[in-house]
């Protein structure tokens, strides 16, 4: 792997980290509320990842052109915008699980502490992808996941304090 495929590749593995955080917040969040609907969860839900979406990519583009002093060339562009917009991914079950209940085969609530927990285990699997290929002993390995999953569990505890 070239350093071109190791960048592109921390670079999908940061944004996805930030949607998923994002998302996770916003659908303890909805939870922690109730009686909320599968529509109003999957609007919500959908507002809030696309306007992180946007805010990363913004970011994305200031800061490019703060350092190199330039504005994005033709194949930056291409690959600021498939990064940023690849992770939209990281929230497809969320999305699902809350499509099923807007179907009535399952309760909102239900579709909401699902993706929660789908939400938390995509945090584990993204620490798992950054981990893999780095020559880190079981034990460090073992750390990077066990903090991806702590930081996720801090993120439901805060919003549960702050709404519950």
């Amino acid at each position: 792997m070239n350093d071109d495929d190791r960048q592109l590749r921390a670079d999908r593995l940061k944004e996805r980290i930030y949607v998923t955080f994002a998302a996770l917040a916003v659908t303890v969040t909805l939870l922690a509320h109730g009686h909320v609907s599968a529509l109003e969860a999957i609007i919500t839900l959908s507002v809030t990842v696309l306007g992180t979406l946007f805010a990363v990519f913004t970011s994305d583009v200031v800061s490019h052109l703060v350092v190199h002093q330039r504005l994005l060339r033709r194949d930056e562009l291409r690959h600021a915008t498939a990064t940023t917009f690849s992770a939209v991914g990281a929230v497809v079950l969320p999305l699902a699980f809350l499509g099923a209940a807007a179907l009535g085969l399952w309760r909102t609530e239900t579709a909401l502490t699902a993706g929660a927990v789908a939400l938390l285990v995509a945090l584990v699997g993204i620490g798992y992808l950054a981990a893999r290929r780095v020559p880190l002993v079981w034990w460090q390995r073992l750390l990077v996941l066990g903090a991806e999953a702590a930081l996720g569990l801090i993120v439901i505890v805060l919003q549960l304090a702050a709404h519950g």
